[in-house]
């Protein structure tokens, strides 16, 4: 990126999302609008003149739709792109199929010009700053050769049990924490995650109708049982809850089972759902049982998640910065202390199974090397 203004290109066939889009940027300081187009294929004949730095590009246009698009841009001329993404379950669906291939981020429309403004104006800018900053071509080379390992079957990783078993797994749990970047990263991971489990708990920041579309894409991708939680789910081994978008997830214990507890409130450090309340809650409820992982994401939303569950004689994993798409959340916890190992996203799955074994399938249950 240069030195001068964050040079954006807008790319929606809807003349008031333009605009709307176009004010906002033309406000902000340090942004700029390099220019507009209705239509995928005037976008690609504007990069290599106007050379934005950012893209934003609406999912759903006649003719060349975002899909399609996305695919020449990263073909033809690597730039971050940020998806522009109606609130429906289309939507949904099409933008983790884009974030799959290799859109940096995405922003949902706002259902409501009036009401949702000021929400979409925030997000908007805030992913413009930091996916000005990306690397795309380097981020886009290891996401390809990550499928072409895949292709040839050297990538998926089919750890030995090393000792665990479904009794040793009981009451024990996992805490992911996750932001930009997340879903192709959590779908590398779970390809590669095999039973015995013990129960996996997720946040990954998504509005309403995004969680439910994402945990239907874990689970067909996944030899774990993915659902979207639901207030009363109890703990199960080798089962998956993402927290749905625009509510809290944490757990309680009933009695003898554990059960998940999903709420409305206040978003917690800006964020609804927050990493922060989940690992919170289970590090309340499981202490030294469990692990937390903190992984890619711009902000700090679950540093304070990860401390508590290290102060409850927990675990913490952290993603390293060469395979994070965003290394801001993670960094944070890594640097202010609260990660005990950092892990490249091609081994999460080893790094996981070891260090299960390590800390469970022993008698010191908790230690920590």
């Amino acid at each position: 990126m240069s030195a001068g203004p964050i040079r954006v290109l807008i790319v929606d066939d809807s003349a008031v999302m333009r605009e709307l889009i176009a004010d906002i940027l033309r406000q902000e300081p340090g942004m700029e609008v390099a220019g507009m187009a209705s239509s995928g294929q005037r976008a690609l004949e504007l990069i290599p003149r106007l050379n934005p730095d950012v893209v934003t590009l609406d999912v759903q246009m006649p003719g060349m739709d975002g899909l399609e698009t996305l695919r020449e841009i990263q073909k033809r001329h690597p730039l971050p792109v940020i998806m522009v993404s109606a609130l429906t379950q289309l939507g949904a669906e099409t933008t983790l199929e884009a974030l799959e291939l290799g859109a940096m981020d995405y922003v949902p429309k706002p259902h409501n010009l009036q009401q949702c403004q000021e929400e979409f104006a925030r997000d908007l800018v805030r992913k413009v700053r930091v996916m000005a900053h990306i690397d795309v071509r380097r981020l886009m080379a290891i996401r390809q050769r990550r499928k072409e390992k895949a292709a040839v079957g050297t990538t998926s990783v089919r750890t030995a049990r090393g000792g665990l078993t479904p009794e040793l797994l009981a009451d024990k749990c996992i805490a992911i924490g996750i932001s930009t970047g997340g879903p192709p990263a959590l779908l590398r991971m779970f390809e590669a995650l095999e039973p015995p489990m013990p129960p996996i708990l997720i946040v990954q920041h998504m509005p309403p109708k995004f969680t439910a579309a994402f945990a239907w894409r874990l689970d067909t991708r996944s030899r774990l049982s993915v659902k979207e939680a639901r207030t009363g789910d109890v703990l199960q081994l080798n089962h998956v809850y993402l927290a749905p978008g625009g509510q809290h997830l944490q757990v309680r214990r009933d009695l003898q089972k554990v059960k998940t507890w999903v709420r409305n409130g206040q978003p917690v450090g800006g964020h609804k759902p927050s990493v922060d309340v989940l690992m919170t809650s289970v590090a309340r409820v499981f202490g030294p049982r469990a692990i937390g992982i903190i992984m890619t994401g711009m902000g700090r939303d679950g540093v304070a998640g990860c401390a508590a569950i290290r102060e409850a004689g927990g675990y913490v994993l952290g993603q390293d910065e060469h395979s994070s798409d965003v290394y801001g959340m993670n960094k944070i916890a890594y640097q202010e202390g609260h990660v005990d190992r950092q892990f490249s996203l091609d081994e999460a799955a080893e790094v996981l199974r070891e260090t299960m074994t390590r800390l469970w399938a022993s008698s010191q249950v908790g230690a920590k090397g």
